[in-house]
């Protein structure tokens, strides 16, 4: 099972628009998907989710940081850049992945914090919410 995620990790770093039409070979047909903002089931869905990504930002990669493994399980800790508007930016995160017995991705949930890693870049929005996070903070921390 390490190599098929070794396998798997290699297919994100590599994830393009003329490369996605290999999501099945990666995603099993039922597959279900969640992040932040998307919860869904079937390679199709998660699909449009990828085709989604690569029409509103320019350049997006994965970068595969790390990856633990055990049986069918993993974890990959990555970075996920690209560039909004011409701005570049930077989201830390991890993704736990599930394998079927085919040795594809059944279940795939998504780890990272929108609110510090995207939502705080918006203009108005971001400032109230970095003086909430100060307000919340443990004092020192």
């Amino acid at each position: 099972m390490i190599e098929r995620f070794h396998d798997i990790a290699a297919w994100f770093e590599a994830l393009t628009p003329q490369t996605l039409n290999s999501a099945g070979l990666i995603y099993a047909d039922s597959a279900h998907f969640a992040d932040p903002f998307n919860d869904v089931h079937g390679l199709p869905a998660i699909v449009r989710i990828y085709a989604h990504m690569f029409q509103n930002l320019d350049q997006p990669r994965f970068h595969i940081a790390r990856q633990v493994v055990q049986g069918a399980d993993a974890f990959l800790v990555w970075r996920f850049t690209g560039t909004l508007r011409g701005r570049p930016f930077a989201i830390d995160g991890a993704s736990a992945l599930t394998l079927d017995a085919q040795g594809l991705i059944a279940d795939h949930q998504d780890y990272w914090d929108p609110a510090s890693q995207v939502y705080e870049r918006i203009p108005l929005l971001g400032a109230v919410l970095r003086r909430l996070r100060r307000k919340l903070a443990t004092p020192d921390s």
